[in-house]
């Protein structure tokens, strides 16, 4: 398992990496009090300080962004070494979009099986979640009016709109998340209170309501 230190590390090295090939990296912080800002600094030099909430913040650095491409990256998310080229390779086509599939980071077998089936259900369903590094062409993005900004499900109520032009595609390279959460927390709980905002949000209860739950 990769421990909070390490991950942070290279999550740096990557951006930075990124960046030197040529690529604009913005980072959006919410009001962050640890050291996220001055490890923004070290990878770039566009941080922009937005109120907290994640549909607004990705909003906030699409706006200025200058790319034909947005890449939506969480801060505890780590690339495959690939992924600008397969993300290039795909930009090629009209109406671009997708995910990679995910790893989580713990290395017990459960989160395996976990990881699995997420990963399958975002295939299946077209509907892809912020863990796991959506991109979209800028056009696509604008066109759908980008993320609606609303307390929580703003992946997967972007993903419904996007789904409705094209399919996404569902790059088999994964990216690295923090597995945290489902340590804390629990396996089995974080699992049931998934489904159950899912659940919750399907038959229309307000992503107000669903923010409070989680």
């Amino acid at each position: 398992m990769l421990n909070e230190e390490a991950g942070l590390s290279r999550i740096s090295s990557q951006l930075q990496s990124i960046r030197q090939q040529g690529h604009e990296i913005i980072i959006v912080d919410g009001g962050s009090v640890d050291n996220t800002l001055v490890i923004a600094y070290e990878v770039t030099d566009r941080v922009i300080i937005s109120k907290a909430g994640r549909a607004l913040q990705m909003n906030s650095g699409a706006a200025v962004a200058s790319g034909e491409v947005l890449l939506f990256l969480h801060a505890d998310t780590i690339l495959p070494d690939d992924a600008v080229q397969v993300i290039s390779d795909l930009a090629q086509r009209k109406n671009t979009w997708g995910r990679f599939d995910v790893r989580l980071s713990s290395s017990k077998y459960i989160y395996r099986l976990i990881e699995g089936l997420m990963n399958l259900r975002s295939c299946i369903t077209s509907i892809a979640t912020g863990d796991q590094a959506i991109f979209v062409e800028r056009n696509l993005f604008d066109r759908v009016q980008g993320f609606p900004e609303i307390a929580l499900m703003e992946d997967v109520a972007i993903s419904r709109r996007l789904k409705k032009i094209s399919r996404p595609a569902c790059i088999k390279q994964k990216v690295i998340t923090s597995s945290r959460r489902w340590e804390t927390n629990g396996v089995v709980a974080t699992v049931l209170l998934m489904w159950k905002l899912r659940l919750y949000y399907f038959f229309g209860v307000s992503p107000e309501k669903l923010n409070q739950l989680y």
